[in-house]
């Protein structure tokens, strides 16, 4: 398994920097009160794709750890639980003689 996790991150490198290499041309993109900011295409689309990936990545860690904390919390609550259970040992019951059946003749 991790040696297709590594082939997905290869060629997803090496795509992109054919990417980049075809697409290596200056763009002009205008800005607010005639400002002018002029850059390379590739750089434009990484930090776009940027832009829009790494809020969303970050709440879904931050949510991944919460989940993660909650579920360690009832973990621990339910071993305590079960360490309770079992140290608790009913006291041996005597039978009652009243109660006890007479035993059987033959």
């Amino acid at each position: 398994m991790q040696f297709l996790k590594t082939l997905f991150w290869v060629m997803l490198a090496i795509i992109a920097v054919v990417f980049a290499m075809n697409n290596w041309q200056p763009v002009t993109v205008m800005l607010w009160g005639g400002l002018r900011l002029e850059a390379k295409l590739p750089v434009l689309v990484f930090g776009a794709f940027l832009l829009g990936f790494l809020p969303t990545f970050a709440w879904h860690r931050a949510a991944r750890w919460r989940l993660k904390r909650r579920l360690d919390s009832q973990e621990r609550a339910l071993a305590d639980i079960r360490g309770l259970n079992e140290s608790v040992v009913p006291a041996p019951v005597s039978p009652d003689p009243l109660l006890m059946e007479p035993p059987a003749q033959s």
